[in-house]
């Protein structure tokens, strides 16, 4: 069964993608125009990405002392996915996009992860200019987010430093007024940054004329000092090269220098930098002479939004960055799987066992007919697959939030905010595992550079930390998601489970996972409850993780009965064997995966302070 397939399934079948043409912002679209933006994006990635998924990852980005040297084939894949559309597929007509929705944009860009991760990494500069169009001025909108759509321009998010790492209140990249300058800039209230950004993915190249930087930094408060905590963090545009308010370069560099490149175990196509900004190598002095060191000191940067809301500015990009995270992590996994399924079709070792032992005189046996490779294939199907709906039903939900009505509207804003860490973080960890089990399916040639599965699992390793880690993830969504607004959303959640249980229960094939289904949300409620019985944070949060791994997995094994159902309706007697596959993987999860949540809930209930407590010199 191809990713084709899949994905048409899963739009038009379950999601029932093409109803969003009722719609009056997606009125011009049709069934027909959604399968050519597929069509489009499956040929652009099999053509410029898939063949050169191995080029990129032995030809790492160099750094010459000025500037960074890719690939031609890295400029090649860029220049087409640019020529597409798809960096504003999801944008207004008026900013030159598609007005397609993101469910279907989701999709389409499925193919470009699968192909080519470390080339397909386009996600930042649409996630940069979503968030400019959210909380830009109307000239930032124009100069900045419309050169990026249309792909003149790349995007970066700059958050983490070399000491704070994820914590962001620790940052110290400061930024002060430009003096003369701050109110006179057309493109914003201007300042002057100097800092120090790590980990920033495609933070230099030459693919594009330019590039655009959102950077957090910390504005002194009236003391001179920079003010404490998250509070007085605030969101910039830091172009690398300065541009006048009708985008045109003006012929100067900003002060922003790479330091150097980041050598990664996986993504080795994207280029992964240290950058300082302001701190001299091209200094740019303002028109008034003014700046942090008096004498034009700074990179350039412009106010995007109020001063102290950089966190909320940012985290428009970053919760769109977590659910394309989940989205590669996903897509990695099915490429694996892909890769194991051939290989396991096609590899003869071994010979049945009959109640006489095994007959050598017998053919060998296809790999696939051993009941323990089906297993690893089945889970790998069952992680890669439920990931895909998980993510697609994410991107529905943001249509839903710009386009439906105010109640759904505000359910759709509810359940995001509830399954975005699970979205994220369960791809992440088990779509890794699915990697694992392809390279296990190889045997001792997956471990080897002669089959792709390993540079699979190399690239999807990143995930687990991308985008906020694990941890962070599994705190924030028991420590803020499941309480926010009074549990209001956990109850929208389990509401949308209860009807899908009440559904499946009417089908005779689907009655006992309903039931199973049933009691697995119910532990999940009553573990919620417990961790927090004392009200103290410290022994709710201890074993975080482990409940956002159950309820990841409750949250899949709804959307695996919640496929089955739309199987069903589609294909009651399952005579197509892509049907039969769907039904396999439900019961593989129900079976294998499911019970699995109350060793996790069990710490949680309980909360069990092992690791918590575990004196250091224990160690």
């Amino acid at each position: 069964m191809s990713l084709r397939s899949t994905l048409e399934f899963l739009l038009y079948d379950w999601l029932q993608a093409e109803s969003l043409t009722a719609r009056e912002r997606f009125g011009d679209h049709s069934r027909e125009t959604f399968d050519a933006v597929l069509d489009t994006c499956e040929r652009i990635a099999r053509e410029k990405y898939a063949p050169f998924n191995r080029t990129v990852d032995t030809q790492e980005p160099q750094f010459d002392g000025e500037k960074v040297i890719l690939p031609q084939c890295t400029y090649d894949a860029r220049q087409a996915y640019a020529d597409s559309g798809m960096l504003s597929a999801a944008q207004d007509y008026k900013m030159g996009g598609m007005q397609l929705p993101y469910t279907v944009e989701a999709a389409a860009n499925s193919f470009f992860a699968a192909a080519s991760i470390s080339i397909g990494s386009n996600m930042l500069t649409s996630g940069n200019a979503n968030a400019i169009m959210a909380h830009g001025s109307k000239m930032q909108q124009q100069v900045f987010a419309a050169n990026e759509f249309n792909g003149r321009w790349a995007g970066t998010m700059c958050l983490s430093e070399p000491q704070a790492g994820s914590s962001l209140s620790d940052i110290s990249t400061r930024a002060e007024p430009d003096g003369a300058d701050f109110e006179g800039d057309a493109l914003g209230p201007r300042y002057r940054l100097k800092g120090n950004k790590m980990w920033i993915s495609s933070g230099d190249h030459e693919l594009t004329e330019n590039i655009v930087h959102l950077v957090l930094a910390k504005i002194p408060g009236p003391d001179g000092k920079p003010v404490l905590g998250v509070k007085g963090i605030s969101l910039f545009i830091v172009p690398k090269k300065l541009v006048d308010a009708e985008g045109r370069l003006t012929g100067g560099r900003n002060d922003v220098a790479l330091a150097g490149l980041n050598h990664k175990l996986g993504w080795r196509g994207t280029t992964n930098t240290l950058l300082n900004f302001g701190e001299g190598k091209y200094p740019v002095r303002g028109s008034a002479g003014a700046g942090l060191d008096g004498a034009g000191g700074g990179a350039i940067g412009y106010l995007v939004g109020k001063p102290g809301e950089g966190l909320k500015c940012m985290f428009h990009m970053m919760n769109e960055a977590r659910i394309s995270i989940g989205m590669a992590a996903t897509m990695l996994g099915l490429a694996g799987y892909h890769a194991s399924l051939e290989y396991a079709q096609n590899r003869p070792q071994g010979r049945p066992t009959g109640a006489g032992g095994k007959d050598a005189t017998r053919p060998q046996s296809r790999i696939i007919e051993h009941a323990d490779v089906r297993r690893m294939l089945l889970a790998q199907k069952s992680y890669g697959e439920g990931a895909l709906a998980l993510n697609l039903f994410c991107a529905r939900l943001v249509d839903e939030q710009h386009t439906g009505a105010p109640e759904a509207v505000d359910e759709a804003r509810l359940l995001l905010e509830v399954l975005t860490p699970i979205a994220k973080s369960w791809p992440s960890e088990f779509c890794l595992e699915a990697n694992s089990l392809a390279i296990q399916i190889h045997g001792g040639y997956g471990y080897t550079r002669d089959f792709p599965v390993e540079q699979y699992w190399r690239d999807n390793r990143l995930n687990m930390i991308h985008e906020g880690t694990h941890g962070i993830q599994a705190m924030d969504l028991l420590g803020r998601k499941v309480l926010m607004e009074g549990g209001r959303g956990l109850q929208l959640l389990a509401g949308r489970i209860d009807s899908t249980i009440e559904k499946a229960m009417r089908h005779e094939m689907l009655a006992a996972y309903a039931k199973q289904l049933a009691a697995a949300l119910a532990e999940v409620g009553a573990a919620t409850k417990a961790a927090w019985a004392t009200g103290e944070a410290q022994e709710a949060l201890a074993n975080a993780v482990p409940y956002m791994q159950a309820f990841g997995h409750v949250v899949l094994a709804w959307t695996w009965l919640d496929v089955a159902l739309a199987v069903l309706e589609r294909d009651a007697s399952l005579s197509m064997a892509a049907n039969v596959g769907r039904m396999g993987a439900m019961r593989y999860f129900f079976h294998y995966e499911l019970p699995r949540i109350s060793a996790w809930l069990n710490v949680v209930r309980q909360r069990d302070m092992t690791c918590a407590q575990l004196p250091e010199s224990a160690f």
